[in-house]
């Protein structure tokens, strides 16, 4: 375990129960600073309340954790104005204006009106989004508008950013470009956290993990886990986790 103060996410017996169901049963991360790390399970694995509870949305049961080097039991608000959030349903207003997307996310995250004015001519120019900020969300393609949710979740210069599930129900073409965005961030010093069910996206990741029942079961570079599970895919690996059949 490397020193906690060059970890973005560090996590120690994390748990959550609700009721006699133990959601996230005694998760152990530690993720270093501007890396990709791949947050992996099938659905009901646990990821989202995972989390949920990083971001200081969901007060864990037992267990420690930092994020951005604060506390989530004890930090959370400092937390929530340090990290960026996405999830599947792209975060947009899809009755508000591109621009006016962008104009109220600068005020959720308490950027001065200077800022969010500066803010929202380099989103839409570097996104050459100049022929539509007056359009209504609904009114752009799919992949405008990923790109564009990508961008307003780091209006405010997160340390990290959080990705939930953000490529679900997208075509592959789409896919492949909103992980281009992903790289440019990641190498801008961004923190990129991403939770999927696509065992391919696990490739582009520098490490995963992956859950199942609530578990981490494994977690290194994919290279990695080929190698330990004596396999050629992310999927295989994940395969041999999820139904118990282990052979390394």
């Amino acid at each position: 375990m490397e020193n906690k103060e060059q970890l973005a996410v560090w996590a120690e017996g994390l748990t959550k129960k609700f009721g006699d169901f133990t959601a996230t049963d005694n998760l152990n991360l530690d993720v270093k600073k501007g890396e990709i790390f791949g947050f992996l399970g099938a659905n009901g694995a646990g990821k989202t309340t995972a989390i949920r509870m990083l971001c200081g949305l969901l007060s864990p049961t037992s267990g420690k954790a930092t994020v951005a080097g604060f506390d989530v039991y004890k930090q959370r608000e400092k937390i929530k104005r340090n990290i960026g959030y996405m999830s599947q349903k792209f975060s947009l207003y899809e009755d508000l204006k591109v621009k006016e997307n962008i104009s109220l996310y600068g005020g959720i995250y308490g950027l001065s009106f200077k800022s969010i004015k500066e803010k929202s001519r380099e989103i839409i120019d570097s996104l050459n989004l100049g022929s539509v900020e007056n359009k209504l969300v609904s009114e752009i393609p799919l992949g405008w508008k990923q790109k564009l949710a990508f961008a307003v979740a780091q209006i405010h210069d997160p340390q990290i950013i959080f990705l939930d599930e953000p490529t679900g129900g997208v075509d592959p073409l789409t896919r492949r470009q909103f992980w281009e965005s992903i790289y440019r961030s990641a190498n801008r010093g961004l923190t990129v956290f991403i939770t999927t069910h696509y065992m391919d996206e696990a490739e582009y990741c520098n490490r995963v993990s992956i859950m199942v029942d609530g578990q981490v079961k494994a977690l290194n570079t994919p290279a990695a886990l080929k190698k330990e599970y004596q396999v050629g895919s992310m999927d295989e690996v994940f395969q041999q986790l999820a139904r118990g059949t282990s052979t390394k």
